[in-house]
């Protein structure tokens, strides 16, 4: 159950940030525990409240998702190893989507050109460090871990968090289904092959000024690929969410003990457009003075698991989500790769 100071905390980030800028968009906080061990009238209605907020506005902040954030310490121990050992894991292929990406390297954004994106991400990088992780029994495509000795236990915790991720995803897609009236287990031979990517985010204290240029940000306004995301954020802030009705950008303030959870273009896709996937993007939080003309923003640390369906699955319109299809039947591989290959230098 939800405590009541987190009910209010939630009422006071939607009075300060949400419903104070546009009455229509705002990102509820869900108790996913009701869904999971509650009656059945309890999961339909869950399931309801999920399939409404992300029609509206595509955010859920999930309470109750049973994940501890335990991650953070290891994601930190990590971006500390020295350059010379992170670029060793250097990230390769778009195909495999793995490894080590250095400050700069990439630029997401709704651009799907490569030479716009190029231009983009020479003119305004974002300004953070990744790495991503994925299925580890790929023998195609392998997992790129740093030695034990350098970081001790790094594989094992994140694999075990990747399997509770997962299972996760499974669990908010049978609510899905649920609350699109199709039958709760439609999704569950589409994503049962774990094609998803791990991304630890570590984003470096940075001079404020070096955040105000044209187009510049920790990372740019941009949509997520596949199903859903689910991020963990630490306490610093810098997400926000666009309402799509004014196109302003609106604050994803971390509440504890939740996930923040969004539609990404393929589920958007699939629903027909039903489920949005909406912008967002990480700007800088409140920054600290380092002398009279220069602020520093401080360090911040997010986990995003983005949740893909089978790379071989097909994507077309979903029953029950308009009679004609607004897009061409597309396979997940071939739409998250073709994003992937433009977005990275």
């Amino acid at each position: 159950m939800l405590s009541f100071r987190a009910s209010i905390v939630v009422r006071n980030s939607v009075r300060r940030g949400l419903a104070t800028e546009a009455p229509s968009f705002r990102i509820p906080l869900i108790d996913f525990s009701k869904f999971q061990a509650g009656s059945v009238a309890d999961k339909k209605h869950t399931a309801t409240e999920i399939v409404s907020a992300f029609k509206e506005s595509g955010f859920i902040y999930l309470a109750g998702h049973g994940i501890p954030a335990r991650l953070y310490l290891n994601s930190a121990e990590f971006f500390r190893l020295p350059p010379e050992i992170k670029d060793k894991l250097a990230w390769e292929d778009p195909r495999s989507n793995r490894g080590y990406v250095q400050i700069g390297r990439e630029r997401v954004t709704q651009a799907t050109d490569a030479g716009e994106i190029a231009a983009l991400r020479a003119k305004a990088p974002d300004c953070k460090e990744t790495m991503e992780i994925g299925r580890d029994w790929d023998s195609v495509w392998p997992n790129q871990w740093p030695h034990d000795a350098d970081a001790p236990e790094f594989k094992v915790t994140m694999l075990d968090f990747f399997r509770r991720c997962h299972e996760l995803h499974t669990h908010v897609m049978r609510a899905i289904a649920i609350g699109l009236d199709l039958e709760e287990g439609f999704f569950a031979d589409k994503i049962d092959q774990q094609w998803h990517n791990l991304r630890l985010l570590s984003y470096p204290p940075i001079k404020r000024t070096l955040l105000e240029g044209e187009g510049q940000a920790r990372a740019g306004a941009h949509s997520d690929y596949g199903t859903l995301t689910l991020l963990f954020q630490d306490s610093v802030g810098g997400l926000e969410a666009q309402n799509p009705h004014t196109g302003k950008f609106i604050p994803a303030t971390p509440i504890p003990g939740t996930i923040v959870v969004n539609v990404g273009d393929l589920l958007s896709r699939w629903s027909n457009d039903v489920l949005r996937s909406t912008l967002h993007r990480v700007v800088a939080p409140p920054a600290t003075p380092i002398n009279a003309q220069q602020v520093i923003t401080p360090h911040r640390q997010s986990i995003a698991f983005f949740c893909n369906p089978n790379f071989g699955a097909e994507i077309s319109c979903l029953p029950n989500c308009g009679a004609v299809a607004k897009y061409p039947s597309i396979k997940t591989e071939a739409y998250i790769v073709g994003r992937l290959a433009a977005t990275y230098s």
